[in-house]
């Protein structure tokens, strides 16, 4: 999942940003509002977190012109605990808010219900025929037996099913999974779909992840 932060504690947003990346996002990360609005209104994110209290633009400007274009959820950071500052927070157009200091693993929660609640999975277990994902344990099973994967095999299923049915191409894997300085040219997406496809789908290897020749990928959705 890609993720813009925007955080102006030079602290705070480098603990946020190896946090955040240690939890599978590939995030990319702004110190001012004027350089998050250029982030979010040139690449497709599937969440952001942006602290109230920015300058050059602050949070909620920030919010309701990202709003103007964008649909991705936001999740407000904000030292105001004030309802008054929440308010204007969700009026802006946020989705939600967390008041600091907060502890890391109440954001991370957060966020995935935020990311749910985007792709219509309001819950956290996701069954596709005889496969099942837990997305708030990121664990996966085959027929209710735990399959093995690598953190980024893991990244690009729960890529896939928040996205059923809907194609995808490898541009779009690479855009949402990498930071912005990945090499766009490499053949890995290929490398870890195949993988992935041994691992969840051995008796059929195209059963859920199909290839769209010459446009990417499709996952089957069939529930």
């Amino acid at each position: 999942m890609r993720l813009l932060l925007v955080e102006d504690e030079i602290t705070l947003n480098q603990q946020l940003t190896k946090a955040l990346t240690a939890q599978g996002y590939a995030v990319d990360s702004s110190t001012d509002g004027e350089d998050g609005l250029f982030n979010a209104l040139e690449i497709d994110y599937d969440i952001a977190v942006i602290d109230i209290g920015l300058p050059k633009i602050d949070g909620l400007e920030l919010v309701s012109r990202i709003r103007q274009d964008k649909t991705f959820p936001i999740l407000l950071l904000t030292a105001r605990d004030h309802w008054q500052d929440k308010v204007a927070g969700l009026n802006a157009g946020a989705d939600d808010y967390l008041a600091k200091p907060f502890q890391a693993e109440e954001l991370f929660a957060r966020l995935k219900a935020l990311i749910r609640r985007s792709s219509g999975q309001s819950n956290p277990v996701l069954v596709f025929a005889n496969l099942t994902i837990d997305t708030s344990l990121s664990l996966v099973y085959l027929d209710n037996e735990p399959v093995s994967l690598t953190a980024f095999e893991y990244k690009v299923l729960e890529y896939f099913v928040r996205n059923p049915n809907k194609l995808i191409s490898k541009t779009e894997l690479t855009e949402h999974l990498y930071q912005q300085d990945f090499d766009r040219d490499s053949n890995v997406i290929e490398v870890f779909v195949k993988r992935l496809r041994q691992k969840i789908s051995p008796q059929q290897s195209d059963f859920f992840i199909q290839t769209i020749r010459g446009q990417g990928y499709r996952f089957n959705g069939q529930q």
